[in-house]
């Protein structure tokens, strides 16, 4: 799939910077502690939740210290129906981490950029200059930010021992960034092996990414592992949609978006008021039948209708408006808007 800048709005500023990664920040980890507190998943599946959003987290974090005084450069935020960072800036941040020991030789050394900076701020009594911060973040970002840390097209999760009371004995993991809308997924499969998994992980690993790696219908994804598998029995499969986040720096034609962003225009809720979307699809296995010649049948699946539910999750304020502005949304949800914490920007 081709991937492009367009439809993305640019940071050009540091202000926009500062606000950007605030709000992020605290939306995902608002979102984490919400699903948990509610219950919206299980145990198992809210620790495997955590780790790919501190992924996602540790990225943007990255791409922070990577732009905050580059004035050559500048961070691209998706505008349609995401919230998140363009997926080519995750992209880049790999890219560039790829190459950390050839740009850390060509940066300056920390101890006399130490002294310049002492030189600069006690002896001449000047502000540092933009140039010397953006080589600082550089140092920064190239000597702290590991490149295994970065969220990926594809994130692979192992196999794990299903939790008790689990329609099948393991469940795996894994997350992609969907490029054609910027935004992540997370997906859990529960499943049955003929053998033991673990000794074909890695042909696992490489038909999940093969086929499960983009935003499809669910029965078609699931029937793609089946067939790709004959040794494993998918039972249920679990999709979680992390988005959009609703905010300022959207443009999409989402409901949710323009009721807030028509708030914010009046003046009515301020800057940085959000909405988070969740939305979770399951499919899970009804029975099996075989198909297949006398001496090669192979065991398929039959799918039940796929289950969505939606969610939402905002502050109370926000919460407000969208029943005012946009009812007939909030009634069809899975649980009444959720509220969670307001976002304080001064």
């Amino acid at each position: 799939m081709i991937v492009t800048p367009l439809d993305s709005a640019v940071l050009d500023s540091k202000e926009q910077y500062v606000f950007y990664h605030k709000m992020i920040d605290f939306t995902l980890k608002e979102l984490i502690v919400t699903v948990q507190h509610h219950k919206i998943i299980n145990d198992q599946e809210i620790r495997l939740f955590k780790q790919y959003c501190d992924l996602l987290l540790y990225s943007i974090e990255a791409m922070r210290v990577k732009y905050m005084y580059d004035d050559e450069e500048n961070m691209k935020v998706d505008l349609t129906d995401s919230g998140f960072p363009n997926y080519l800036e995750f992209r880049y941040l790999f890219n560039d981490l790829g190459l950390r020991e050839e740009y850390l030789g060509k940066l300056t050394d920390i101890e006399t950029l130490k002294e310049e900076f002492l030189d600069t701020l006690m002896r001449k009594k000047e502000p540092i200059s933009k140039r010397k911060l953006f080589q600082a973040a550089s140092i920064v970002y190239y000597s702290s930010a590991k490149k295994e840390y970065i969220f990926n097209r594809f994130v692979q999760g192992k196999i794990l021992k299903a939790p008790e009371g689990s329609p099948a004995e393991y469940l795996i993991s894994w997350s992609f960034y969907e490029v054609s809308h910027n935004r992540p997924f997370v997906c859990y499969m529960y499943f049955n092996y003929d053998g033991n998994p673990q000794k074909d992980r890695e042909d696992i690993y490489y038909v999940l990414k093969t086929v499960a790696d983009r935003e499809m219908n669910l029965d078609t994804m699931a029937y793609a592992i089946d067939k790709r598998l004959p040794d494993l029995f998918p039972k249920l499969i679990k999709r979680v949609d992390l988005g959009p986040i609703h905010n300022v720096f959207a443009k999409d034609e989402n409901k949710v978006t323009h009721a807030i962003l028509d708030g914010i225009s009046k003046k009515t809720i301020p800057l940085e008021s959000f909405a988070i979307s969740f939305k979770i699809d399951e499919v899970n296995s009804k029975s099996e039948f075989k198909e297949g010649s006398f001496f090669s049948k192979q065991t398929f699946q039959k799918w039940n209708p796929i289950f969505r539910r939606k969610y939402v999750f905002a502050p109370h304020r926000i919460i407000q408006l969208l029943y005012n502005k946009t009812p007939e949304i909030m009634n069809k949800l899975d649980k009444p808007p959720i509220e969670i914490s307001d976002l304080k920007i001064k």
